[in-house]
């Protein structure tokens, strides 16, 4: 076996010698078999695999539970298991909701108080739209976007974060209740522009069409407690 250039050829005088494998198979030219390298017959890396978590796989479910739940299974899992297997696999087996508990009770301590959500929604619905656009972009610069305005009807801004790009609906976060028009709307110009995911900012009550529309597309809706996070000094008294 000779190799060329990015070829391996493999002369029929000697394909005793090539080796013990079956010849692999070719684009023959006359009497020569022309292989491709193994450069080339590897394929080629692909891109890096994100991996997300269900919404409604048990751990998700979890996370989003009182931080309790979790470290309760841990312990059930435990004790249960200790009749089996030697305790420190006891132990094992319940780590992963150990994990999940501990994830979850850090995320319950950094949530806003009840408190300081009322103070943020009377602090932003007494804002002008001026003062809220740019609190809001500011907000998302805050956490890593690179946010641009948009001169669309559905939509305020566009943000860019790792690659993915948002479309930003924040005009109507008075109304005292949302239905599914205005996320139609945000949903169609996502698709016109082609972007990657669409959010919706609003104080007030969502309708239950509206809420299953958002779910559906998957549009992320900011709603109180979220903006009480975005907006810390908005909720301080």
């Amino acid at each position: 076996m000779v190799q060329v250039g990015r070829y391996m050829i493999c002369l029929p005088t000697v394909r005793r010698n090539c080796g013990s494998r079956p010849p692999q198979r070719g684009r023959r030219a006359g009497a020569v078999t022309v292989l491709h390298s193994q450069a080339e017959s590897r394929s080629s890396p692909g891109k890096i695999m994100k991996f997300r978590m269900h919404e409604n796989s048990l751990f998700a479910i979890l996370l989003r539970s009182p931080w309790w739940i979790s470290f309760a299974i841990a312990a059930a899992i435990t004790t249960v298991a200790a009749f089996f297997v030697p305790p420190v696999y006891a132990v094992v087996a319940s780590l992963p909701f150990l994990v999940i508990g501990g994830i979850a009770t850090w995320r319950q301590l950094r949530a806003p108080s009840a408190a300081r959500i009322e103070r943020t929604v009377e602090a932003v619905r007494a804002m002008s739209w001026n003062d809220f656009s740019v609190a809001m972009e500011a907000a998302f610069r805050r956490d890593g976007y690179a946010v641009s305005r948009v001169g669309l009807a559905a939509a305020d801004f566009e943000m860019t974060k790792a690659g993915r790009t948002s479309l930003v609906a924040c005009k109507r976060w008075k109304a005292a209740r949302t239905g599914v028009e205005p996320l139609r709307d945000l949903d169609a110009a996502r698709r016109e522009r082609d972007a990657h995911e669409s959010v919706y900012v609003a104080t007030g009550e969502f309708s239950d069409g509206a809420r299953a529309f958002a779910a559906e597309k998957k549009i992320r809706v900011l709603h109180v407690a979220e903006l009480a996070k975005l907006l810390p000094r908005a909720g301080r008294g």
